[in-house]
C-alpha cells in the first residue's frame, strides 16, 4: 500500500489518475476486498486480478478520466455463456472507480504518514463525495470503509548469506526490509539496497519499531549468543511481533530455549516462535532457504494452510 500511495502522489503531481478499488466479492476471485490499482492515460500500477476483467476496468477508467463520473464496474467471473470473456474463476467482483486530482495530494500524504509510522489508516470513500481519513470506527451503507494496515516490516537480524537472499525475496512479496548486524562490512547499502540498515545493538534497534504492529522478525544470525540476545529483547517488546522465526538446527534451537529458561522466562512464551525457521520444502542453498522463509511469512500473514493447492482436487477425483 505504501508503494501504491507513493505512486499515486507522484502521478497526481503531473496528471489526474483513477483509483480502482475492489469493494465487494462473491465466490472465487483473484483479489481480495481492498485490492487497488492505478490507471492514468498511458500507464497502470498494481493489479486487481489481471485478464479480461481487469482490461474492462482499465477501459472504463480511461473513459472516466475524461468524464469525471465515478462509477462501479462489475466483473463476472462465473463463466456464464454471455460473460465468458471476463474469466472463469467462479465468482464476481465489484470495483469502484474514482478519479483523483491534484487537490487530493494532501490526503495521500496524510495516508502515507500514518502507514510509514506503523499506524493503521481508516479511509472512508463515499460514493457521492470525496474520500477522507477517519480517526473513529464507523459504518456506512453509502461509502466504502477500509482500515489500511501499515506495510509489514521484516527485520532481518543477521546480515549473512541467508539474510541477503531473504531481503530480496521478502521485498519482492511486499515487505519493508530492515537489517540489523553490527558488522558494517556485511550490513550495508551495497549488499542490501532495498533495506534500512542498523549497525546498533538489537535492543536499541527495536526502539525504532516501538509503534509498529506489523513487525516480522527473522533471526538468521551467525551464532547462538546473537540469537539469545535478540530473543531476550524481543520477548520484552510491549507490542507482540506478528512473527518471530529463528534459523538453526533443532539442537541449536533447544540450546537457545534452554538458555532463555535459565534466565527465568517460561517455555510457554516460546511456543509462538517458529524455529527452525521456514517451511519444509527441502531447501539447501541460501536462495532456497530464503524462499522457504518467505513462504512461511506469507502463510502467517495470509492465514494459509500450507497444503498443496492440488490436494482438494485430488480428493474430489478419488
Amino acid at each position: 500500500m505504501i508503494a501504491l500511495y507513493q505512486q499515486l502522489a507522484q502521478t497526481l503531481e503531473r496528471q489526474s489518475v483513477v483509483l480502482a478499488t475492489v469493494v465487494a466479492i462473491k465466490g472465487s476471485v483473484p483479489r481480495e476486498v481492498g485490492a487497488k490499482m492505478l490507471i492514468d492515460a498511458n500507464h497502470t500500477f498494481s493489479t486487481i486480478g489481471g485478464g479480461a476483467g481487469e482490461a474492462k476496468v482499465i477501459e472504463q477508467a480511461r473513459s472516466l478520466l475524461k468524464t469525471g463520473k465515478n462509477q462501479f464496474v462489475e466483473i463476472d467471473l462465473t463463466g456464464t455463456p454471455n460473460r465468458l470473456n471476463e474469466g472463469i474463476c467462479g465468482g464476481m467482483m465489484l470495483v469502484w472507480l474514482e478519479r483523483w486530482n491534484a487537490d487530493d495530494i494532501p490526503l495521500v500524504h496524510q495516508i502515507l504518514d500514518r502507514l510509514k509510522s506503523g499506524r493503521f489508516a481508516t479511509i472512508v470513500t463515499p460514493f457521492i463525495s470525496k474520500p477522507y481519513l477517519s480517526d473513529e470506527p464507523c459504518t456506512s451503507e453509502t461509502a466504502f470503509i477500509e482500515v489500511v494496515q501499515p506495510a509489514p516490516t521484516l527485520l532481518i537480524v543477521g546480515a549473512g548469506h541467508v539474510g541477503e537472499q531473504l531481503a530480496k525475496v521478502a521485498h519482492l512479496i511486499g515487505f519493508q526490509i530492515a537489517v540489523q548486524d553490527d558488522r558494517v562490512e556485511w550490513a550495508n547499502c551495497d549488499r542490501y539496497p532495498q533495506a534500512t540498515i542498523f549497525n546498533a545493538a538489537i535492543a536499541e534497534v527495536l526502539l525504532q519499531f516501538s509503534s509498529h504492529a506489523q513487525l516480522y522478525i527473522a533471526l538468521v544470525t551467525r551464532g547462538f549468543q546473537y540469537d539469545l540476545e535478540a530473543l531476550m529483547a524481543l520477548l520484552d517488546r510491549s507490542i507482540p511481533c506478528q512473527y518471530i522465526g529463528m534459523i538453526g538446527s533443532e539442537k541449536r534451537v533447544r540450546q537457545v530455549y534452554h538458555a532463555i529458561e535459565q534466565r527465568g522466562i517460561s517455555r510457554d512464551r516460546l511456543h509462538s516462535i517458529h524455529a527452525p525457521i521456514g517451511l519444509d520444502i527441502g531447501a539447501l542453498t541460501p536462495e532456497e532457504i530464503a524462499v522457504s522463509i518467505s513462504a512461511e511469512l506469507i502463510l502467517i500473514r495470509r492465514s494459509g494452510s500450507g497444503r498443496p493447492l492440488s490436494e482438494a482436487l485430488r480428493l474430489v477425483k478419488s
